[in-house]
């Protein structure tokens, strides 16, 4: 399988690309219901991301869909009723039957996580339980996302819930450590020996008496006495030479210089656990050494729900091996088939928003070089023939795709009676100043006219310029004439004509010169 991104909505592509059981590991990151509006800073340019507000009308469908599903329906009619028809009960409707066919789309042995903050992660647990079962269950993941944080009358919300769960009792799982806490360190192994190695005394004993040779005597010492009974330790370097009958094991230790004996004649022998042996602590479900991505840092990509590298490699490599199918389906700006990547993971990547996919693009050449050439990218096309072929069969994916060509521009989620703006965006001049920006995009036949009326679209909406987007055989010089008489914006043409070819062969838009 190649690795695969994918530009569309992710209900649409895996029921129609996702074969049942063909993935081992999902981890999603899709919207989280916070009425808000996330902005991205790319190249100079601020686009919305994605609306993260949720309307009834909008998801209806995907409602009715659920409520006649014989496993859903209870649990979506409960919803109903608890929350009635709003903003909430459209968010769990849409997630919902994405849930229902990454379940699908998942191994006997595969695993998900869900990423999610407190606005709806209450009602996405009790969800997840219906989709794929509260046997199956794992943990609720505790990610602090930021430092201190003040709140208005209230504890300061520095945390992401991130949901795991499995497809079956059977998954894959690979056991994953982190370093010790320096302050852990610091405390136990104080002591050192002879050659400087520091170390601490752990006991050699467990709780319990047992009959047998684990309960006996040994040089004088017995555990019994004290209720416990003898435990050797073989998780260290060389472990595996221990003998295993216990009197034996116990005289090779101390021939070896691993027990420390006590001062006292009834005090129990330890061993020695050398800090240069550690391979670390179980990685835990309060994630505390993984900051999110700084301002600064160079993974940064300017996305406004980027997560960081750390975070989703700790996941895919506890929960999927190499060679393994990760799928992301909200790859926002491409972590997850990153990590996959780096990781020697096969992936699958799906993103509703063009420049989402723009952003993956420049990711992945860059951080692979030559990677992107093995990438098979579907939804999206590679050559100006592509786009002939997307305008003649699809369009509104055409549509949806010219629009946002230009770095900055975001197409419009409505495209039905749009008022003529198929694309919108801001472009940066200077620190809290942008230029409005809007797009119209013509897959046919075009004259003066649409020019001319676009220009008043544009007026209409309040934008400062405008792109008028078209296949380069269609443009007239009526066309040209029409753009020119809308005037300039600062140094830049108000109105310019931007062909599929031009963005082909790498030419952009002219636009007022930042400061």
């Amino acid at each position: 399988m190649k690795n695969t991104l994918y530009f569309g909505d992710c209900l649409h592509v895996m029921r129609e690309d996702v074969a049942d059981e063909s993935v081992d590991l999902i981890y999603l990151d899709p919207p989280f219901n916070s009425k808000r509006l996330y902005n991205a800073f790319v190249g100079g340019a601020q686009w919305v991301a994605f609306d993260d507000t949720w309307r009834w009308s909008e998801a209806v469908n995907d409602w009715h869909e659920l409520a006649g599903n014989v496993e859903t329906a209870p649990a979506m009619e409960g919803l109903r009723q608890l929350l009635g028809e709003g903003a909430m009960l459209a968010y769990l409707s849409y997630m919902g039957n994405r849930l229902v066919e990454c379940r699908r789309a998942l191994k006997p042995t595969g695993s998900i996580y869900l990423h999610c903050d407190p606005t709806a992660s209450h009602y996405l647990k009790a969800l997840m339980d219906v989709v794929f079962g509260e046997e199956n269950f794992r943990n609720e993941i505790v990610w602090k996302r930021t430092g201190a944080h003040s709140g208005a009358r209230r504890f300061g919300p520095v945390h992401d819930t991130i949901f795991f769960y499995t497809k079956t009792d059977r998954y894959t799982w690979n056991r994953v450590l982190q370093p010790h806490d320096e302050a852990y360190i610091k405390t136990f192994y104080r002591k050192r020996d002879e050659d400087g190695r520091r170390y601490q005394a752990i006991a050699l004993t467990g709780a319990g008496t047992t009959r047998g040779e684990s309960g006996a005597a040994w040089r004088g010492r017995n555990p019994t006495v004290k209720g416990r009974h003898w435990a050797i330790p073989r998780n260290f370097p060389g472990g595996d030479a221990v003998p295993r009958p216990v009197g034996e094991a116990l005289d090779y230790l101390d021939r070896t210089g691993r027990i420390v004996w006590p001062k006292s004649d009834t005090g129990m022998p330890r061993f020695k656990m050398y800090l240069d042996e550690l391979k670390g602590v179980a990685a835990q479900d309060v994630i505390v050494d993984v900051g999110a991505v700084a301002s600064q840092a160079r993974e940064r990509l300017g996305y406004p729900t980027q997560k960081p590298l750390a975070l989703l490699d700790r996941l895919v490599r506890a929960s999927s091996n190499e060679g393994d199918i990760v799928l992301d389906p909200f790859c926002g700006c491409g972590t997850t088939i990153h990590a996959a990547q780096a990781a020697g993971r096969r992936w699958i990547g799906i993103d509703v928003s063009v420049n989402a996919c723009k952003i993956i693009e420049r990711r992945l050449k860059s951080a692979f070089d030559s990677l992107w050439g093995d990438v098979q990218f579907v939804g999206m096309p590679k050559t100006a023939e592509d786009a002939r072929t997307l305008a003649d069969l699809d369009k509104f994916r055409f549509e949806r795709w010219a629009a946002a060509l230009i770095d900055g521009m975001e197409p419009n989620a409505v495209q039905r009676g749009d008022k003529g703006i198929d694309g919108r965006g801001r472009l940066a001049l200077r620190k809290g100043a942008f230029i409005d920006l809007v797009s119209q995009v013509k897959g046919g036949g075009t004259g003066a006219p649409d020019v001319q009326a676009f220009n008043g679209a544009r007026l209409q909406a309040g934008a400062d310029m405008g792109v008028f987007i078209c296949f380069a055989d269609r443009v007239t010089q009526g066309m040209r004439d029409a753009a020119a008489s809308a005037g300039r914006f600062m140094d830049a043409p108000t109105i310019q004509i931007y062909t599929v070819e031009d963005y082909f062969e790498g030419r952009a838009p002219v636009f007022p010169r930042a400061s």
